[in-house]
């Protein structure tokens, strides 16, 4: 991604922040916009938005599946910072609703204008499908011991021989 097209972008989120700001939807902060199928949603994201979020976003076990985000924490978002537009404009807020779908449709005509204005393509997929494709050397397989689990190796310093 280029630094003009990352700007675009940015400027994109930057429209949505102040919409939603605007609008003050109530949060629960009750974590469910994080927990997909418990509560029926999945989170959509383009390739630039998957792009944007995982140039900054902690690591997180493979595979990801459609249940929830993996960024999602003890009930915090680990990667707010750039977090995707679905992120920023979903709130558990009834009253919300509609000017949430406005927000989300006017924002995904700018970012389909973007990808037009530097040809490169649209994909749209849910968020699983992005984190499962990206090859980052953090992230690890579900399976795979974590740091809070002892593995039974004992670290031994490098030598050289000479």
């Amino acid at each position: 991604m280029t630094d003009d097209l990352k700007r675009r972008v940015l400027d994109v989120y930057a429209g949505v922040d102040a919409a939603v700001a605007a609008a003050a939807p109530r949060c629960d902060a009750s974590g469910r916009c994080c927990r997909f199928e418990e509560y029926g949603h999945t989170l959509f994201l383009s390739q630039f938005e998957a792009d944007i979020l995982l140039a900054t976003a902690p690591p997180y076990a493979k595979p990801v599946t459609r249940a929830g985000c993996p960024f999602q924490v003890n009930g915090l978002c680990t990667a707010r910072a750039d977090r995707p537009l679905g992120c920023r404009i979903y709130f558990c807020d009834p009253a919300y609703e509609e000017t949430g779908n406005r927000i989300t449709e006017t924002a995904l005509v700018r970012l389909k204008a973007i990808a037009d204005e530097f040809d490169a393509g649209w994909h749209y997929a849910p968020l699983y499908h992005f984190l499962n494709a990206a090859d980052r050397p953090l992230d690890r397989p579900a399976d795979a011991p974590t740091a809070d689990a002892p593995t039974g190796r004992v670290p031994l310093p490098l030598t050289q021989e000479g």
